[in-house]
């Protein structure tokens, strides 16, 4: 922990920031995903621990964070790799062979989907849909998509994250 952290979650830096959106709206729960993703920024995931901080934090019921957090596939429940490879495979994408995409990352990286390579490099998930219909098949990697891919853009792609 460095020292612009306390010992209850978040930075103090965080904290401020949440307590200045908090002040813009009548309800404090509207800023629920913001003090989520601060807490994920800080800690790589959202563990129970760290949906009841933020369900205190924000003034919001336990039962609500963890819909959220479940709902919203941004948000990991498990600590994840490096880089966390989302393969799509909603209709648009299995019909172009996301399946295959993500068989063929499975083989490559000797792990099932939903693990994590054992350097803690890569963590390979299904994306229910990346809203990339038209450029099928895509794989989301942090910030970066990737569209219209094949097995050898997916390799390419890995060698370039290693």
């Amino acid at each position: 922990m460095n020292t612009s952290e306390n010992n209850t979650g978040l930075s103090e830096a965080n904290l401020r920031r949440i307590e200045q959106l908090k002040a813009h709206y009548q309800n404090p729960q509207s800023v629920l995903l913001e003090a989520l993703w601060m807490w994920q920024g800080e800690h790589g995931w959202i563990s129970e621990e760290g949906m009841r901080y933020v369900a205190n934090l924000v003034g919001a019921p336990h039962h609500h964070v963890l819909g959220v957090v479940t709902f919203y596939t941004m948000f990991n429940r498990k600590p994840v790799g490096r880089h966390k490879l989302e393969v799509c495979t909603n209709v648009s994408c299995m019909l172009r062979n996301s399946e295959r995409l993500l068989n063929h990352l499975e083989a490559r990286l000797q792990i099932k989907t939903g693990e994590t390579t054992p350097d803690n490099r890569f963590t390979l998930v299904e994306a229910e849909c990346l809203g990339s219909c038209g450029t099928a098949p895509a794989m989301q990697v942090g910030d970066r998509y990737y569209e219209n891919l094949d097995t050898a853009k997916v390799d390419k792609i890995l060698d370039e994250l290693k």
